[in-house]
């Protein structure tokens, strides 16, 4: 029975089951439930905290987990990436009062007081950087440890940086690490069976969210031109219509792209444009 974490809140928790549900495991129906018996596919599914799942994995007690690339990193667990799943995208940034510091770079935070959520990232930063700083572990709230005379710079979870502007604070230089969502597995064990038919079974839900198929009619002139616009994974499919000199064609396309190649299409004469969602597919 292979046994995989899942987050049991959080911005992840929703995103991580929705996947999964889509690759055809069963998930828990009451959010208060804190493991899941999938019979079907040999899978039982243990909702943690998503801080947790790292170490979990790391020790072997579960096989895989699904938790952000900072908790990774943060937990300092000897667990790594197999597959990045795209979604909780999340960026950790420097921020500090406006113009208390000489500079943005990683030197100007020499001996300084650094207060965030992920020390063990940081630990690891400062490490890289051959900087020494002070490293003031909070559980959240930080923009608000400047003010207080706890640190002198912060590190956090950026989006539109709004909190941090509303605490009096400006973002600093580059990014400290960017995050998504990862499965990931200890290092150095052998994948137990059952972990390539869901490695299969995921990157196939990645494949579907981001193209859609394509289908459309073009005559017999414009049917290079409609081709090389749609040129599919492999190649697309071509079939002769009944009226003489058309072609019906599919081909999966980037959905990022579609509405562009569907005037692209409309411009060199195709008609019947239609594009339908996958909602699963193996490549």
């Amino acid at each position: 029975m292979l046994r995989i974490a899942v987050p049991n809140k959080g911005v992840l928790a929703l995103p991580a089951s929705q996947m999964l549900q889509e690759a055809g495991y069963r998930q828990r129906s009451d959010p208060k439930d804190l493991l899941c018996l999938d019979e079907a596919n040999g899978v039982e599914f243990f909702y943690l905290r998503p801080r947790d799942i790292a170490t979990y994995v790391g020790s072997g007690d579960l096989d895989l987990g699904i938790t952000g690339r900072d908790l990774l990193v943060d937990a300092g667990s000897p667990a790594v990436e197999v597959l990045d799943l795209n979604f909780g995208r999340a960026t950790i940034r420097f921020a500090a009062v406006p113009g208390s510091l000489k500079g943005t770079s990683p030197a100007d935070l020499e001996g300084l007081r650094v207060a965030t959520a992920f020390p063990g990232v940081m630990e690891r930063y400062f490490a890289e950087h051959s900087v020494q700083a002070s490293i003031i572990r909070l559980d959240g709230a930080v923009e608000n440890a400047i003010r207080l005379g706890v640190a002198d710079v912060v590190a956090d979870v950026v989006e539109t940086g709004k909190t941090l502007r509303q605490a009096g604070l400006d973002v600093l230089g580059e990014p400290i690490m960017k995050s998504s969502a990862l499965l990931i597995r200890r290092a150095g064990d052998e994948l137990p069976a059952g972990v390539p038919q869901l490695l299969r079974r995921l990157q196939g839900v990645l494949v579907a969210r981001q193209y859609v198929m394509l289908a459309y009619d073009v005559q017999q002139d414009g049917l290079d031109a409609a081709v090389a616009l749609t040129p599919g994974i492999e190649s697309p499919t071509i079939s002769k219509l009944h009226r003489e000199g058309w072609f019906a064609v599919q081909a999966m396309v980037p959905q990022a792209e579609v509405h562009r190649i569907m005037d692209e299409l409309y411009a060199i004469g195709a008609r019947a444009i239609l594009v339908t969602g996958i909602h699963a597919c193996r490549l």
